[in-house]
């Protein structure tokens, strides 16, 4: 198994570059680890792992990030920068009694005076017990575990394993590393890629950060195309079918793109919206899992701002569970335009947290006498209902009495914002306030939790 310029365990298997019936990233494997390319923060000057080395010691990591990014190869490289024993194993295909044989194998290695580096790829596919395997021979020294994983390691790897291992971001090569692997690339072969620039971009775009994707794109492009043709972006288009994006609907993809959306809603930028729902739904998002985040976007960060964003935001459901995909695409992205131009207001979030937080923790107190029915006469001499005024009798249509339990006194969660409609609500707050002052004189000053200063 490998990954970005991975390979054999064995030493006289690595790949040489004047091998032409080698695939082109197995002939492009970094010899050190400064030819790694795109992951400067962990290989730069100043980046972690260089650090790590130039300390003279080498602990276990786990190396998180998206498939093409150099994992594999890293590892290796770590190997050879330190002198260890390398040994791989894959969490797909060995179980228990494989680790033991490679643990048997360590502790011998270290008898005899040798360390050894173990590189498991794809860690997170070894279940609890498993991963607990490892935590003896990472105490006593036995081995370095270098683990790889492209899933977020705080969910799938156990709490122990990593409060034992650093956690090493990867990221996903961007436009200029990609580029800067295919010169690379361009230079092995001799001849420069047979695409327009455009081309070019589009296929840097199809390999979506994946390193291994690219130079596989390449040999494509190499193959396929005669001597003297120059491809442009719709003949590359019709030669190569499309990556689909990387995202795991049940990973981090999934959440990454979702936090995304809301957040660029929240902050007013529609084009960024829309950027970031085309992602998901060309990925292949639930699009009813993405409308019934715009729905909780309209009240948790619109509110009454625009009391409209939630009636929007429902139509934009309705519709495409009438219309279905793709007609049905254009109402969750007119929704989320609406909600990313509307006004924006956690007042009505915040006021709830406020009171539910409030109701967990304040028992039962009995809510005013004056608003409780009195469906008998028994319950009518208790004075239920005794002093209750009907708001309609009243010239303003608005009473002003207190609705709260006497235990807990008046309390106000509810602040509206001067922004969109809440201005308006805050004018008729302000103005049943003043009735209910001037009928029951000043309340008591509140502090910010609600509690009587006095």
């Amino acid at each position: 198994m490998s990954d970005l310029f991975g390979g054999s365990t064995d030493m006289s298997e690595r790949a040489r570059p004047d091998d032409p019936t080698r695939p082109l990233a197995d002939r492009l494997r970094p010899q050190a680890l400064g030819e790694v390319i795109g992951q400067d923060h962990l290989l730069g000057p100043e980046g972690t792992l260089t650090r790590m080395l130039k300390s003279g010691r080498l602990g276990s990591l786990v190396l998180w990030g998206p498939p093409g990014t150099g994992k594999t190869t890293v590892a290796r490289l770590l190997a050879d920068a330190t002198g260890y024993r390398f040994e791989q194993v894959s969490a797909v295909f060995s179980g228990v009694a494989d680790l033991k044989k490679v643990f048997e194998r360590a502790r011998d290695a270290l008898s005899a005076g040798r360390k050894s580096l173990l590189f498991v790829d794809e860690i997170h596919r070894f279940n609890r017990a498993q991963q607990d395997s490892f935590l003896p021979v990472m105490e006593d020294g036995t081995l370095v575990l270098v683990g790889a994983t492209t899933e977020n390691p705080s969910f799938e790897l156990n709490a122990a394993l990593l409060s034992r291992a650093q956690v090493l971001r990867f990221t996903a090569l961007d436009g200029e590393a990609l580029d800067a692997l295919a010169r690379r690339a361009e230079t092995l072969i001799g001849a420069p890629l047979p695409l327009d620039e455009a081309a070019r971009m589009t296929m840097i775009g199809f390999a979506d950060g994946d390193g291994r994707a690219l130079l596989g794109l390449m040999e494509e492009v190499y193959a396929s195309v005669s001597d003297g043709t120059m491809l442009d972006q719709p003949g590359l288009q019709s030669l190569v079918q499309r990556r689909a994006p990387v995202y795991d609907k049940a990973q981090d993809g999934h959440y990454n793109l979702i936090s995304a959306l809301h957040k660029t809603i929240r902050g007013s930028d529609p084009d960024a919206a829309l950027y970031y729902l085309a992602r998901m739904l060309v990925a292949g998002e639930d699009p009813m899992f993405i409308a019934r985040r715009l729905i909780r976007m309209s009240v948790e960060d619109i509110g009454l701002a625009d009391p409209q964003a939630l009636p929007q935001a429902v139509a934009a459901r309705d519709a495409y569970d009438m219309l279905g995909s793709p007609e049905g695409e254009l109402a969750l992205a007119q929704a989320a335009v609406y909600l990313a131009t509307a006004p924006k207001s956690n007042a009505v979030y915040a006021a709830f947290k406020q009171a539910s937080s409030l109701a967990k923790t304040s028992g039962s107190p009995m809510p005013p006498m004056t608003i409780l029915n009195a469906p008998t006469k028994l319950m009518g001499a208790e004075g239920y209902g005794a002093g209750y005024v009907y708001d309609h009798d009243t010239p303003e249509g608005f009473s002003g009495q207190d609705y709260f339990p006497q235990a807990l006194g008046r309390r106000q969660f509810y602040h509206p914002v001067p922004r969109g409609f809440e201005r308006e609500i805050a004018k008729r707050l302000e103005y049943w306030q003043k009735i209910r002052q001037s009928r029951a004189g000043p309340p008591p000053a509140l502090d910010s939790d609600g509690d009587d200063k006095a």
